[in-house]
């Protein structure tokens, strides 16, 4: 893989060079014709002569070595050749590199792939392309895309864009603010506006741009503003960063110099890239959408457990055998915890994984185990203590229970 990234550098410096040989010989060409248009309007009756030579001349530009060309052709001759050399390199090294391409991903990925998914479900596919143009602040390519697509005025749609427009718009004007002038202004605002929503969430959003704030000033110099700043917006925050507050207040100690004093963690500027996707995560939250586009996360899913897949299609077709659960797949795809969106329950009799139809049920006791593990333990109960008995001790604890008593959970 590393040759290949190599072998892409030395394409890039190669169009780099051709782009300026053909700008090079686009320019003569442009001067040949100034020439042959002045010579033309000077003597129309040199027109025939004067198209020949330019004929000649724009030749000599896509001239390959050994077609011609005189011995002691002048400098400009030569020049001119590498306008066509420039070119002939560059297209050999782009054919190569499709070429080593070809050896090394000889996968066909159409034996793994499965049209019939998406079949009568456009719908959602339009969907989920609309909203992530907007998630990504690329407004315009959306309004492109829903014309394109034929999507109604009316639709449903249309109407739920438009309003995810303007929240968007409002957090990229932010995102903006802090990337480009380190300015808080908005974004604070926006917290305090949304102090309560923010609180039910947990999350530290409006603390974390208090404290970048104080410490911007910190390090302007300004200590007492600073001070003055803390005092007026720490308190509501005391309850569960006291420590921090603490620290920070601290800190003002060394306002001359707050980068080689114990308090420099607190000038990192990873700080301005932490506060920017924890801004992100928590408005698209109060928005209840996840961190990243769902579309975005379905392609990282699917690239990442390509390799996988391949492989158990391999292992498959060489063993001639046949995987017949539905839904479910017999490896592990090694996804990152980032990208697992739902909490995960394996029974503890049975040691299965839980899934819609076979549910995690809890018992009057607490306890909880898969609905199939339930069902064994009640006819298993009916066998040992007779057919009339609904009763059945749970495996943890000597509390007895019946199977309509368990109440299915959801996590």
């Amino acid at each position: 893989m590393d040759d290949l990234l190599d072998h892409v550098g030395k394409i890039q410096a190669t169009q780099q060079k051709m782009q300026k040989g053909v700008g090079n010989g686009l320019d003569n060409l442009s001067k040949l014709l100034e020439q042959a248009k002045e010579a033309i309007a000077t003597d129309p009756s040199s027109t025939t002569q004067a198209l020949q030579r330019l004929q000649q001349n724009a030749n000599k530009l896509y001239q390959k070595e050994g077609d011609g060309g005189k011995q002691g052709d002048d400098d400009k001759a030569g020049k001119d050749k590498e306008f066509y050399k420039i070119q002939r390199k560059f297209h050999g090294a782009v054919n190569k590199f499709s070429k080593d391409i070809d050896r090394r991903f000889t996968h066909d990925l159409s034996v793994i792939s499965n049209p019939s998914a998406f079949a009568g479900k456009e719908n959602l596919m339009r969907r989920a392309l609309a909203i992530h143009f907007i998630r990504q602040g690329q407004f315009e390519l959306c309004d492109a895309f829903m014309a394109e697509a034929g999507i109604d005025e009316e639709d449903e749609l249309r109407l739920t864009t438009e309003l995810l427009k303007k929240e968007f718009h409002r957090m990229y004007s932010i995102l903006q603010s802090l990337d480009e002038g380190q300015e808080l202004t908005e974004a604070i605002q926006w917290a305090q506006a949304h102090h309560e929503e923010l609180k039910k969430l947990g999350s530290n959003l409006e603390f974390d741009l208090h404290r970048l704030r104080f410490i911007q000033l910190l390090r302007e110099q300004r200590q007492m503003e600073a001070l003055a700043y803390g005092q007026k917006h720490f308190f509501l925050f005391a309850d569960k960063h006291m420590t921090e507050i603490k620290r920070m207040m601290t800190s003002i100690i060394y306002y001359r110099d707050l980068t080689t004093s114990p308090y420099a963690d607190l000038c990192s500027p990873t700080l301005w890239i932490e506060i920017r996707q924890e801004f992100q995560r928590d408005f698209c939250s109060l928005l209840s959408m996840s961190a990243e586009s769902p579309l975005y996360a379905s392609v990282l899913v699917g690239t990442t457990a390509l390799p996988v897949i391949l492989k158990l299609y391999k292992i498959v077709s060489a063993t001639k055998t046949e995987w017949s659960q539905q839904d479910e797949l017999p490896v592990e795809l090694p996804l990152s915890d980032d990208l697992r969106f739902h909490s995960i329950f394996a029974c503890p009799v049975s040691k299965e994984q839980a899934t819609d139809e076979n549910p995690p049920m809890m018992m009057p006791c607490g306890h909880v185990i898969c609905r199939e593990s339930l069902m064994r333990l009640s006819r298993s109960s009916n066998s040992r203590y007779g057919r009339n008995s609904m009763r059945f001790k749970c495996p943890y604890c000597p509390s007895e229970s019946s199977a309509d008593q368990a109440i299915q959970v959801y996590f």
